[in-house]
Formats: structure tokens, sequence, C-alpha cells
């Protein structure tokens, strides 16, 4: 197909567009609302697993020893703790490290109150290992083998946030399939009527350029066109509203909940729409492309 066709069947398309407005702008908008619920949806999961992420870095597996276990016996579980193969780092904490982080963290504010026990320390039992781990996932498994070695006391993970964070992504992305299947199906149905239409608009003019030799591929080619461009419309909007929306929402989170907001991590718009944009505007030109085909196949006969 060479330039002058090729700017024909676009020139085509956009006349078939403007030509059904009305079903058009439906389909415009239904696509948009589609490409606006996965990318809701989209970066609800990305920040999810962001945050599952961070949760990794930053809450540990904790080992507290029996009372009275000498050094080689700390040393040794430390031992055990480095050769698992699950551990990504660790750090020892000793009972006067713990005081000392307990009294800046409870007593910074009354700091005679902790006066009191200066003499002997309430956190003599409380020298620990802090286990990050590669992944979230290993701390229920990492913590039952290490509740078996000797000279361990108690291990605490957090396994509530872990299964909170899983299962709130799956809840999720279970619910969400219905709704876009529903959405998709819609669009694609909105998108080859329009195309219908202006077949049948057109169907006289393509008589006539079919008795004069015009191929298959030159007949179909301004509906596909006007197909993938009304997805492509369809997928714009909605990425530019979540691209304008998307910075104000953490901005509000940070502002109306304070302390609670800053202690949660958000993923970067950079890290959303590397992936987002390509995602809807590939979803919305496949919903376009194949309403047309889907139009054709059943109206047009060439």
């Amino acid at each position: 197909m060479n330039t002058r066709t090729a700017n024909y069947c676009l020139k085509q398309g956009f006349v078939n567009i403007k030509r059904n407005k009305l079903f058009s702008l439906a389909s415009i908008g239904t696509i948009a609302a589609c490409i606006f619920l996965i990318g809701v949806i989209f970066t609800i999961i990305i920040n999810v697993n962001f945050m599952e992420k961070k949760v990794e870095q930053q809450v540990g597996v904790t080992i507290f020893f029996n009372e009275g276990l000498s050094q080689q016996g700390i040393d040794d579980i430390g031992k055990t703790i480095k050769s698992d193969s699950r551990v990504k780092s660790y750090e020892y904490t000793s009972a006067e490290e713990a005081w000392e982080g307990f009294k800046k963290n409870y007593f910074k504010d009354n700091p005679d109150l902790a006066e009191g026990f200066s003499k002997e320390n309430p956190l003599a039992n409380s020298a620990s290992y802090t286990v990050y781990l590669k992944s979230i996932n290993d701390q229920k498994a990492f913590a039952t083998a290490m509740e078996k070695v000797q000279g361990v006391r108690q291990v605490k993970y957090s396994n509530p946030t872990r299964e909170f964070l899983t299962n709130f992504g799956k809840m999720l992305g279970y619910a969400s399939i219905a709704l876009i299947i529903i959405l998709l199906g819609v669009g694609i149905f909105l998108i080859s009527n329009t195309v219908m239409i202006g077949i049948s608009v057109r169907r006289h003019e393509i008589k006539i350029m079919k008795l004069i030799g015009a191929t298959n591929s030159f007949v179909r080619a301004p509906f596909i066109i006007e197909g993938v461009t009304i997805g492509l419309l369809g997928s714009i909007i909605p990425l530019v509203i979540i691209r304008l929306v998307y910075d104000r929402l953490i901005d509000l989170i940070m502002t109306k909940f304070g302390v609670l907001g800053n202690s949660i991590p958000f993923a970067s718009v950079h890290q959303i729409f590397l992936v987002l944009v390509p995602l809807g505007l590939g979803i919305g030109a496949g919903i376009g492309l194949i309403g047309s085909i889907v139009s054709m196949r059943k109206h047009l006969k060439v």
C-alpha cells in the first residue's frame, strides 16, 4: 500500500467516525470507562505489590533467645541464619541496645521516668536477631524452621500483614475480572455497530470500488482504521485523567492522614505508567480492531 492509498484510507476512517458521531461517542465513552476501570485496578494492584515489597525490606523476622544463653550459642544461631538461602540480611540487637531504643521511643518526652531503671535493664532477656528475607512469602516457613533451632525461645513475624496484602490483591483481581470482561464485550459490540453503520452508508460506494478493481484490503482498511482510532481515543482519555488525578490523590492522602499517610509507600507515576500506557493503548486498539473485524465479517461481503 503506497502513501497515497494509505492517506486515502486514513482519511476515510476519520470520515466514518465523523459521519457516525453518536455511535462513535458511545463507543469512545464505553472504552474510556473500561480502560479507566482497568487503569484504577492496575494502579491499586501495583501499589499493593509495591507495599508488599517494602514490607519485605522493612519488616523482619525477630528471633529471641533462651534466658541465659551464652554468646557462643547466640553466634551459632547467627551462623544458622546466615546459611539459610531465604535470608537477605540480618542484624543483632543486644539487650542494652534494645533498652536504649525502647527509651528513645517511649520515654523521649519524660526521660526522668527511665532513671528508675538505671541499675537494672528491664529488657535483659530481649537480645535478638532481626532477619530480613528475600521474599515475604517465606516468613512462615522460615519462622517454623527457626523455632526448632536449639537456643531459640520465640520467633515473631508479620504474617497478618503479608496475608492482608496478598489476599487483598487477589480479591481485587478476581472481583474486577467480571467487570472488565463485561465492559470489553460492550465496547466490542458498540464498535462493531459503529462500523456496521459505516458499511451500510458506504455500501453503494463499496460496490463501485469493487467493480473498478479495488482490492479487499483497500475496502476494509478504512473500517479497521475507524475501529482502531475509536479504541485509541477511548484509551487516551482515561490515561490522561488517571495521570492528572494520581499525584493529587497521593498528596491528599499524605496531607489528610499525617503520619499514617507518610508511613504508607506508594509507587511513583513513572513506575505505574511505564506499563499502564502501553497496556491501555494496546487494549483500546485491540478492542477497536476486534470490533471492526467482527462487523466486517458479518456485514461486509468482499
